[in-house]
């Protein structure tokens, strides 16, 4: 029996998610975001993909090396490293494109219906890596109303340090909580280390590599699938 059939009729009465990469399509608006900024500035080399692959690499360094900074400071500093490790010429003071266009970048087209339904029998809450007037913005594109929101400028450091879930279990109190999110690195990992039951949300199916320890969370290809799973 497979963790997942174990306890698939299991109800919790909150359930939180990350944001970017888990509801809000994150990559794409990576890409469409540097696309537009490589464009504005004359370049004829097609970088965007390139700056894709290292961005993660480079906001999770930058993040760890600067956890009381904004995250508006996170992202220009990110893409000043990502630009140097792609060999794009990019002036510091253009630096702050990627906070302007966030507020635009949309949810995968399973988010919404999937929160709808898990919203008529749980309680919601979002646990990002972000400002707090960045969130706001993206909660327009979402429709359920979340009960709470966790943010890096809230406690003052990014995942996958501790102070999201610390914060969010205060909230939770006793209440039977699961988290929700598509990173291993920023999100389950530090979860399942606390002890919290949580759902990966491999939208990029992601091979599970050998000798993981994949019975301690739930996988799912995307949030219909969580949804089913929960009855919702």
């Amino acid at each position: 029996m497979t963790f997942r059939a174990a306890w698939n009729m299991s109800q919790f009465e909150v359930i939180t998610f990350d944001c970017y990469g888990t509801l809000i399509d994150w990559k794409t608006g990576i890409r469409n975001a540097f696309q537009e900024a490589l464009d504005k500035t004359g370049s004829q080399r097609k970088l965007a993909d390139d700056a894709v692959k290292f961005y993660a690499e480079e906001e999770a360094r930058i993040e760890s090396d600067n956890s009381g900074a904004l995250y508006r400071q996170i992202l220009s500093k990110t893409v000043l490293a990502v630009a140097q490790r792609i060999g794009w010429t990019l002036d510091e003071s253009d630096s702050g494109f990627l906070a302007d266009d966030l507020p635009s970048w949309k949810p995968f087209q399973d988010t919404n219906p999937a929160l709808e339904r898990l919203a008529r029998q749980h309680s919601l809450g979002i646990l990002s890596n972000v400002d707090n007037d960045l969130l706001a913005a993206t909660l327009k594109h979402l429709r359920p109303q979340f009960n709470f929101l966790v943010t890096a400028q809230n406690v003052g450091s990014y995942k996958p340090s501790l102070g999201h879930f610390k914060e969010a279990r205060k909230l939770v109190g006793d209440r039977s909580w699961l988290h929700v999110a598509a990173s291993r690195f920023h999100d389950i990992d530090p979860a399942v280390k606390l002890g919290i039951k949580a759902a990966w949300i491999n939208r990029m199916n992601q091979p599970v590599p050998p000798g993981d320890s994949s019975l301690k969370f739930w996988t799912f290809r995307d949030l219909s699938e969580l949804a089913d799973w929960l009855h919702c």
